[in-house]
């Protein structure tokens, strides 16, 4: 094969055989390591001076690289051709990839080399370890050589083993929250799932002392008449969430309809054209964006009676409202922490969110610009920093709770010189605190499962799936330091007061509520105690009178008869000694732990008798 001139001249005289070795005959490319080192040991040689570096001066460059990491292969024929290094005749291009390729190559070997012989050496150390444990436990009874087969063996099945249960448990659990993983299941019992969710305890200390009629809230909903659950929704309390609820969660023979894209839901009665829910999702805010319960009790009639224009009507007429109102309308709302509820409300607006659309209609007319100024200029109050938002007199964030669970009526609406402001501030604390008392139920944002037991309790309707706890909200990002804290509390007085009495008159309902289905499930199995003590003593005397004269008649033995009558009636008089001292001692274990307090007029009783009519009825 001719060479080009550079590359003969660059390469050298070529490359001779020694003096009594025999002529090669065979492929350039099976020449063995021997000759390649002697013809790189010839002075002279291109592979000498490369092997031997570049001059001083000269750096090693890419072009010389090849020559250090390829053996020189020479290239003969019969004819005597020069020899010549097939490598150095590629391409620089094909001669880089080469060169790439051979270097991952030698790097994927190396790896592959120190994997396997730690691998090995790792075995080699865990099989000494087990040798030594063994030799320890079972030294006495085998030998050192069979020890070593036996670890061997004890080691594999470990390894397998382990490999399996690894497969087996990315099979069954390939998630990181297993049930598997969870070790707290096996080491404690189940929690309540109704505890408190700020994980305080269970039991507090009442500050306030409500009546038994306050905390019994059992309301008698008719869904299928002309009740009518109305939902006060107040800005920036969890609202929003608590209607979906009512909408979307609530078991019903007839469930509302919700459309995808749509926000209202379609809650007709079973069987009727006629909505059992007012709230913004079922039929939207007829009476006014975020009305409050001014607004409501006189609106409300209003819309259901289809008499839009009554909204307008004479105060004189508002007594007859709230009766209506009390008699078929069942107001429900949430509350919130006023603190988190303001800060929430200022990031709200601060987005852009306005409240234009809100009526405030009181006593028949919305306020005046004078009575009601507006706290920013332009179209809305975004980018305001929360030190705007509280120098602002007219804020309605500040207290908003108290303003929109009062009547304002009482104080003559937004008119601020109709009384001085602390006999103002007092009416309406105490007009919202009565509302609230009064009404058929009421949630705090705090407590979600607490708020959930409770409706299902008083509505006696459940939900399909529980209420989450959500303890990062927007107003739990914001830092405010103390100063800042305590001046939200002095703007929101009336609020923090209100919501004080809300939380521990819902805690002692909840806790009543609580303790009266504990009693009620106790009672149960007392009586359903009693009933199967009273079966045995019966069915033990009719079989003891039977096996004293079997094979007579009982028409031809009349004292047999007298027996068994007799009988019978030791065993009625047994079962309703039973009863009244079990109704004895349950009477003066109600005294003990509700002294002072209101005794149901014969409820017990009837419960009792409708549950041994039921165990009969089954029996």
């Amino acid at each position: 094969m001719a060479l080009p001139a550079c590359a003969a001249r660059a390469l050298g005289p070529p490359l001779q055989p020694e003096r009594g070795a025999p002529a090669r005959t065979t492929c350039p490319r099976r020449h063995s390591r021997v000759e390649a080192e002697l013809a790189a040991s010839r002075p002279g040689s291109v592979a000498a001076s490369v092997r031997a570096g570049p001059p001083r001066g000269v750096s090693r460059g890419f072009n010389s690289q090849p020559f250090l990491d390829e053996p020189l292969k020479a290239s003969s024929s019969l004819a005597g051709a020069a020899r010549t290094p097939l490598f150095a005749l590629l391409p620089r291009g094909r001669r880089r990839r080469m060169h790439d390729l051979r270097r991952r190559w030698d790097l994927g070997s190396l790896c592959r080399a120190l994997l396997t012989r730690g691998l090995a050496a790792l075995g080699h150390s865990l099989k000494h370890v087990l040798g030594a444990i063994f030799s320890k436990i079972f030294g006495p009874l085998a030998s050192v050589g069979n020890m070593d087969e036996k670890s061997n063996k004890l080691l594999l099945a470990l390894v397998m083993l382990f490999l399996f249960a690894v497969i087996v448990l990315q099979y069954v659990c390939p998630g990181t929250e297993c049930q598997l993983l969870r070790l707290q299941a096996f080491s404690s019992p189940m929690p309540d799932p109704y505890r408190s969710e700020d994980e305080s305890s269970a039991r507090f200390v009442p500050r306030y002392n409500f009546s038994r009629g306050d905390l019994l809230r059992k309301v008698d909903f008719d869904i299928k008449g002309d009740d009518l659950i109305v939902f006060l929704h107040i800005q920036k309390t969890g609202g929003t969430t608590f209607g979906r609820h009512l909408v979307r969660n609530i078991q019903l023979e007839q469930p509302c309809e919700c459309r995808v894209g749509q926000k209202k839901c379609t809650c007709h009665r079973p069987g009727k054209r006629e909505t059992w829910l007012f709230s913004r999702f079922s039929t939207g805010w007829s009476c006014g964006l975020h009305a409050d319960w001014t607004e409501l009790t006189s609106c409300v009639p209003a819309v259901v009676d289809g008499k839009r224009d009554a909204r307008l009507r004479p105060s004189r007429w508002r007594i007859f409202q709230i009766l209506d109102a009390a008699r078929n309308f069942h107001y429900i709302t949430i509350l919130r922490d006023p603190v988190s509820r303001y800060l929430s409300e200022w990031r709200h607006v601060q987005r852009g969110a306005t409240w234009k659309a809100s009526l405030h209609v009181c006593d028949g007319r919305p306020p005046t610009s004078e009575e009601l100024p507006s706290c920013y200029t332009g179209d809305d109050w975004s980018g305001c920093p929360l030190k705007e938002f509280m120098d602002c007199p007219y804020n309605l964030a500040n207290n908003r709770q108290v303003r929109m669970l009062s009547d304002l009526t009482l104080v003559g609406c937004y008119n601020l010189s109709v009384m001085p402001e602390k006999q103002r501030n007092k009416v309406l604390l105490e007009s919202a605190k009565s509302n609230l008392k009064h009404m058929a139920f009421f949630g705090l944002t705090e407590f979600q499962r607490k708020t959930q037991y409770l409706f299902e309790k008083t509505f006696n309707m459940n939900f399909i799936s529980p209420f989450t706890q959500y303890n990062t909200t927007r107003a739990s990002s914001v830092e405010i330091n103390e100063e800042i804290q305590k001046r939200i509390e002095g703007l929101n007085f009336l609020d923090m007061e209100l919501y004080s009495y809300a939380k521990d008159l819902f805690l002692q309902r909840y806790q009543f509520m609580r303790q009266k289905e504990h009693q009620e499930a106790r009672q149960k199995r007392q009586e359903q105690r009693k009933f199967l003590k009273g079966r045995f003593l019966q069915t033990h005397f009719q079989s003891q009178g039977q096996s004293q004269n079997p094979s007579q008649n009982p028409s031809q033995n009349p004292s047999q008869n007298l027996n068994l009558n007799a009988n019978q009636n030791v065993t009625q008089n047994l079962i309703q000694n039973l009863t009244q001292n079990s109704s004895q001692k349950e009477n003066r274990e109600s005294r003990k732990q509700s002294p002072g307090q209101e005794q149901s007029d014969g409820s017990a009783s009837n419960g009792t008798n409708d549950y041994i009519g039921s165990v009969e009825k089954w029996r």
